[in-house]
């Protein structure tokens, strides 16, 4: 059961929390596109703070809140006193009194982890720099929709940046026994404490965890491959570096062809064609890319249902 609980880290749910959460958002999203009431979180409210600006997040919450029957306020560091120096503690408290669940997309993880250590209500982590789980939920959403609902075995092949979807990824599927590779560039490996807990996890649900840095050799036989900007939110200044650094580390038709045939492309957006990506590529598989982007709706809907209401 959530209620109640935050959701910081898909480390911290178990398997079968996971699939409560992807059970309910195929039924919200069943619901929804039938136009169904599906009112579970009438007269709440939800307060959105970011420090990171963002389209599918803040979209996606604010629909959700207003299709659940509650309410979303946006709420940037320039609306509070915590972007003029009021501690992180004193305004989750505050903020406890006033709402019924708190989501937060900033840059420091630890600055979320002290947010929901003193708030009184649940807080959701919609991305720090660490760790992106409202995504990553997202992305097991839409495999179970393009590759069938039992995800134990299957393959995904991250190609790119070891960043913080590199680490919910492998959090993700260790939950659920699927089998993860990413290729990233030697010195841009995912966080060496995400990799050894995700290992972990992975051995109990028969998964794995494998960082490699061949291209060619994470792709094989893949049946999701994976990838994001090369530069994050945060780092622009490093982009022409990068650009340099990351260079083979993209998905095309080249890489597609060692995967398996059946092989699905995914990608959390924004993407920059002609850099992590071709644009042929992303085009050929837009179907599930943008299905991905809409599932960001549904997905958040039911956390925030499990975690905020009677369900």
């Amino acid at each position: 059961m959530l209620k109640g609980k935050d959701l910081l880290s898909i480390h911290d749910l178990t398997t079968q929390e996971v699939y409560e959460i992807l059970a309910l958002a195929k039924e919200l999203k069943m619901k929804q596109k039938a136009g169904i009431e599906h009112h579970l979180l009438k007269g709440k409210t939800l307060g959105m703070i970011f420090q990171k600006s963002s389209t599918r997040t803040r979209v996606s919450f604010e629909t959700g809140m207003y299709q659940l029957g509650g309410t979303a306020l946006f709420l940037s560091d320039r609306d509070l006193q915590i972007g003029r120096g009021e501690p992180i503690r004193d305004t989750a408290r505050v903020m406890s009194r006033y709402l019924d669940g708190i989501m937060i997309r900033t840059f420091a993880h630890k600055d979320v982890e002290e947010f929901a250590a003193y708030a009184d209500v649940p807080v959701i982590n919609a991305l720090t720099d660490l760790l992106h789980p409202c995504q990553v939920l997202t992305d097991l959403f839409t495999a179970q929709e393009h590759k069938g609902c039992n995800l134990k075995g299957l393959k995904l092949a991250y190609i790119g940046d070891g960043n913080n979807m590199t680490n919910s990824l492998m959090y993700g599927c260790a939950k659920v026994g699927m089998h993860f590779v990413a290729a990233t560039p030697a010195g841009y490996e995912p966080d060496a404490a995400v990799t050894q807990a995700a290992k972990a996890d992975a051995k109990l649900t028969g998964g794995s965890i494998t960082l490699v840095h061949d291209v060619y050799e994470a792709a094989k036989d893949a049946d999701i491959l994976y990838t994001d900007v090369w530069a994050s939110m945060g780092q622009e200044a490093e982009h022409e570096e990068r650009v340099q650094i990351f260079k083979g580390y993209q998905i095309n038709k080249e890489l597609l062809a060692v995967a398996d045939k059946r092989a699905i492309v995914m990608h959390c957006l924004p993407a920059h064609r002609g850099e992590e990506i071709t644009a042929d590529v992303l085009e050929a598989n837009a179907a599930v890319i943008f299905d991905e982007a809409e599932n960001r709706l549904h997905v958040q809907k039911a956390i925030m249902a499990l975690t905020m209401g009677e369900y």
